[in-house]
This record gives C-alpha cells, structure tokens and sequence, in this order.
C-alpha cells in the first residue's frame, strides 16, 4: 500500500479572506457530503446513508466508481474509508506556528503493482499529486463561500 501525507497552510501569505479553523470545517462536512464543487474530476457524490457522526456515500471519479464510509471525527478531523479495499483518506485540520494546516494522509493499494515498486511509487505520486490539488481546491471553495456569505 502506498502511504502519503502532506501538510497545506490554509492561510498562507496575501491570501485572503483568512479562513477559521471552524469554516474550514465546516467546509469539510460539507465535502463529504457533496464533493462534486469541491474535487476536480469527481463526477457524482450521493449519501446512501447516515448515522450519528458517519456517512456512507458513493463516488465518481476518474479512476473509477467508490463506496466510502466517512468518519466525523470534530472538529478537527474527516476520515475517508474506502468499502471493498484497504484504502483510506484522514483530512486534519491543526495550528502549527505557520498557522492553520490541513493535512491529508493516505494509503491506497495499487493492484497487480508490487509493494514499494518503482511502478507502485509512480502511481502513488500521481495520485499524490491528485490530492494536493483536491485540497487545494477544497480551501478555494470554502473561501469562495465565505466570500459570497454561504458560510
């Protein structure tokens, strides 16, 4: 399984509006559940079901079609667990002298691909990339929506 974790400022320098650790939050719950206005190439997000602080959702993306239970862990952290495979995703927000983070942390297997293989690591950094981007996109929004007063 391919492990990864990566630490984004949420308000890094000339950025603005600065967001509270309370809308990035808020932004996450709402993430999990509908992702489509916030990660780039997710195509469908639908809830099949919720209970106290979890949700079981189905996904759209481009590697394939997903069922996930999510996890409400607040107000800090969003843990993503894929059914059917050992994969999962953990959103963290924390403060850090740099200020508020959000870090994401996770593990996928990659079938057919061998364990710490140099062909598991090119998928890995891809998908990597992905999620450094999915996080990115998630901060634009939730500004965005503070912004516009939708937060």
């Amino acid at each position: 399984m391919y492990m990864s974790s990566y630490a984004v400022q949420i308000n890094p320098p000339g950025v603005l509006p600065i967001l509270t650790a309370d809308q990035v939050w808020k932004g996450l719950e709402m993430k999990a559940a509908y992702a489509v206005p916030f990660v780039p190439g997710m195509t469908r997000c639908v809830v099949l079901e919720r209970e106290g602080n979890t949700l079981l959702r189905e996904i759209s993306i481009p590697s394939g079609d997903f069922r996930e239970r999510i996890t409400f862990y607040a107000p800090v952290q969003v843990q993503f667990e894929r059914i059917g495979s050992e994969g999962f995703i953990h959103n963290t927000i924390s403060e850090s002298e740099a200020g508020l983070l959000l870090t994401f942390t996770f593990g996928i297997p990659f079938l057919g691909t061998g364990a710490g293989s140099e062909e598991e690591r090119a998928k890995g950094d891809s998908m990597r990339t992905s999620y450094v981007e999915a996080v990115n996109a998630t901060l634009r929004k939730v500004r965005q929506m503070v912004e516009s007063k939708e937060l």
